[in-house]
């Protein structure tokens, strides 16, 4: 294997190793925590611990920056590639300069959103961290299969990294939300993500073929 084989295979091998198994973890604790929270409000005595709803939370926080941090990579492989490729540092240094920089700012407003706590710096940091997201998508190099949208790795991907920007946004007010509006949303969006990352593992297995093939001139 050489080494750029190695770099390809790294944003699929941290997704199998740290990012399913967390999804996993996630979906347990959720159940966990619904079916005692349905419990205590029938006036049952629960037997699952009160502290499930909180590792739900701290795992919640880990998924989201960790499928975060594995939509950078996997952007960062082909950018990367196609910056070498086209020695864009010549051609356009200030491009150059952009993409390096959208990097950084979006790991450190990633960073940010996890510490805010009010409202207004949580829908600052999320917006932020999320423009990022979709702005080095749309970088030359990202192997994006626009004709099959629905069916691209790239666009669930950034999707799915969306969707866990938001939750980390709303966490405080699912909390503070006596309507439960809050917590409905997240369940529902989170719901749809869980069929999401199942078409990623689908379709990110079929686009490792393909990119192989299409480098090959296959």
């Amino acid at each position: 294997m050489k080494p750029v084989d190695f770099l390809l295979i790294i944003h699929p091998t941290l997704a199998i190793v740290f990012v399913f198994p967390l999804i996993g973890i996630v979906c347990y604790f959720a159940w966990q925590t619904r079916q005692r929270r349905l419990q205590t409000l029938t006036g049952e005595k629960s037997k699952i611990p009160p502290i499930v709803g909180r590792d739900h939370v701290t795992i919640g926080r880990w998924l989201s920056s960790w499928v975060v941090g594995v939509t950078l990579l996997g952007l960062a492989h082909p950018i990367g590639e196609n910056i070498i490729t086209k020695q864009l540092w010549s051609s356009n240094l200030l491009q150059t300069i952009f993409i390096l920089l959208m990097f950084v700012l979006t790991c450190v407003s990633l960073v940010f959103l996890h510490r805010s706590r009010q409202k207004h710096w949580r829908g600052i940091f999320a917006t932020l961290t999320g423009a990022g997201v979709v702005i080095l998508g749309c970088q030359d190099g990202v192997y994006r299969r626009t004709n099959e949208w629905y069916m691209s790795h790239y666009y669930i991907g950034i999707v799915v990294a969306l969707l866990m920007i938001f939750s980390l946004a709303i966490i405080e007010d699912i909390y503070e939300d006596r309507s439960n509006r809050w917590r409905n949303i997240h369940i529902m969006l989170n719901c749809f993500a869980l069929l999401l990352f199942m078409g990623q593992g689908i379709t990110g297995s079929r686009d490792l073929l393909e990119i192989g093939k299409y480098k090959l001139g296959g």
